[in-house]
């Protein structure tokens, strides 16, 4: 049985086909297209077609995009929501939609309703819940908006309240109405989470075309058996219905599946990974096979949330750079890049822009394309844009290493043939022949995903009895997105004591991977 993964990026729709044995069988790179699903349809038709297998025994197809991504960053196909916060009054100095960039507000509809209930740290009730007041707030909503958002004060300790919610909501919307609950979402941090299943209510819409369109290219190939999924921004995956419900979490998938891809190519478990796209370098750490999550809140689209994403450093150097000398005969590279237009617009495919891939091809680095058509680029131009690529990687690389050590990396992604051999603070550089859809593989070998976070009380509750729950809830939550129980491994274990809570409060963040098999 064969596994088809394929990732879309900004410039390149990569797929690739592996056995049994997660060997490759076939690997294509292809141009992302302006409506995505026909890119996606190509790449999937070129590597079945490469392969000669028979799609019958294509058993498994993942998909990575930034469509979710991109839906935010663009404003478009996104739905109205109306958020219910249940915290009243409590949480009433900062409202919904606070800071938020006024035009994504208004197409979200900026309707919003602030309820009694809520809880604090130590598990007390804010205020009374009141479900007539919940039920008169989502009768007035009827017709007006396309999903809720229910956010509660430390949901993260109670969810039943925002379940409530999400069972009324059913009841008078109609039992198709899309509702997201924070505690299933975001992280500790009211307006983050809040912000965070906002958006992963706005995309619902979205998800419905990613998931659809994907079913409809996979069945145009006469792949009708395949088990489907969607990678996570985490590494993992997670079924086609656990992402219909979750569409946050593809945000961050393509970075993480470079990462994943990576690891699995050099067969290391911990080094650093530079991804070298058409138009960014990604730099992302891998920590025992996994990427690092980021510390920080992650700002999407101009929104500030608090959901787990990859800690990735983005760097404007990619190998559709533009290379330009400036009047007082210094060399710059990019931050703007020909993208998916290299081929037409770059010196070595006939165009007449001066790209970072026209430099490596007149260094000698790499052949692409045809080389006589930069051999009037001078030498010391070339050598100055080399030494700028040079400085911007090192310095890319400098800032996510923990130490001042030499460190390994993992050199991946369709540009990394702008990379040179040798660079400082670097011990070793390992590299692919399939480097190049390293991405397309991190999302075919991916395992399915859980992760579960909580507050506990440790004078309340045994410290080995909390870490059983919160593995527990990561379980159900793997379960829930496809994977076999009897496959479940715990990955990580994290507990953050909150040094402002008594009682020896700790937070405590457990992630699991399992299979579907």
């Amino acid at each position: 049985m064969y596994k088809l993964g394929i990732d879309v990026g900004g410039t390149n729709t990569d797929a690739v086909i592996l056995d049994h044995n997660l060997n490759v069988v076939s690997s294509i790179k292809t141009h992302t297209t302006k409506d995505i699903e026909s890119g996606i349809d190509e790449a999937i038709h070129q590597v079945i077609f490469q392969s000669k297998i028979d799609v019958n025994n294509i058993s498994e197809a993942m998909l990575g995009t930034t469509q979710a991504t991109n839906a935010i960053v663009e404003r478009h196909n996104l739905g109205r929501v109306g958020v219910i916060r249940i915290g009243y009054p409590a949480t009433a100095s900062i409202l919904p939609y606070t800071e938020w960039p006024d035009d994504i507000t208004k197409i979200l509809s900026n309707t919003y309703s602030l309820v009694h209930g809520g809880y604090e740290f130590n598990g007390d009730e804010i205020s009374t819940f009141d479900d007539e007041e919940i039920v008169d707030v989502l009768q007035s909503w009827r017709g007006k908006v396309d999903g809720i958002a229910v956010i509660g004060v430390f949901s993260s300790i109670n969810n039943d309240q925002e379940q409530k919610v999400e069972e009324l909501a059913h009841q008078i919307l109609g039992a198709d109405i899309p509702v997201s609950c924070s505690s299933s979402i975001g992280s500790i941090g009211l307006i983050g989470r809040e912000n965070a299943t906002v958006l992963n209510t706005a995309l619902f819409k979205v998800i419905k075309l990613v998931t659809d369109g994907f079913f409809n290219a996979l069945r145009q190939e006469g792949i009708t058996q395949a088990k489907q999924y969607l990678c996570q921004n985490d590494g993992t995956l997670m079924s086609m219905d656990y992402a219909k419900s979750h569409p946050i979490l593809t945000i961050g998938s393509g970075p993480t599946n470079s990462i994943r891809g990576a690891a699995y190519l050099s067969k290391q478990e911990n080094a650093l990974v530079l991804d070298i796209g058409g138009t960014t370098s990604d730099i992302g750490v891998l920590v025992n096979g996994f990427p690092r999550e980021s510390s920080k809140s992650v700002t999407v689209g101009g929104i500030q949330t608090n959901f787990r994403m990859p800690d990735i450093l983005s760097v404007g150097l990619g190998g559709g750079s533009i290379v330009r000398r400036l009047d007082d005969g210094t060399v710059t590279i990019g931050p703007d890049s020909v993208g998916y237009e290299i081929t037409d617009k770059a010196k070595v495919f006939g165009g007449d822009i001066i790209t970072t891939t026209d430099i490596a091809v007149k260094l000698g680095m790499c052949s692409v394309g045809n080389p006589e058509l930069v051999s009037d680029l001078n030498d010391e131009f070339a050598q100055q844009a080399m030494a700028k690529i040079k400085e911007i990687l090192e310095d890319g690389i400098d800032r996510m290493k923990t130490s001042s050590k030499d460190v390994s990396v993992i050199l991946v992604g369709g540009g990394s043939i702008v990379a040179p051999e040798n660079l400082n603070g670097v011990a070793k550089v390992y590299t692919d022949q399939y480097g190049g859809v390293a991405n397309a593989i991190g999302a075919t070998i991916a395992q399915i995903g859980g992760e579960y976070e909580k507050v506990y009380q440790y004078v309340e509750i045994e410290r080995a009895i909390a870490i059983k729950d919160a593995e527990k809830q990561a379980e159900l939550q793997a379960i829930e997105a496809g994977a076999v129980s009897e496959t479940i491994n715990t990955v990580s274990i994290e507990e953050v004591p909150l040094s402002y809570a008594p009682g020896d409060t700790t937070r405590v963040k457990v992630k699991v991977v399992g299979s579907n098999h």
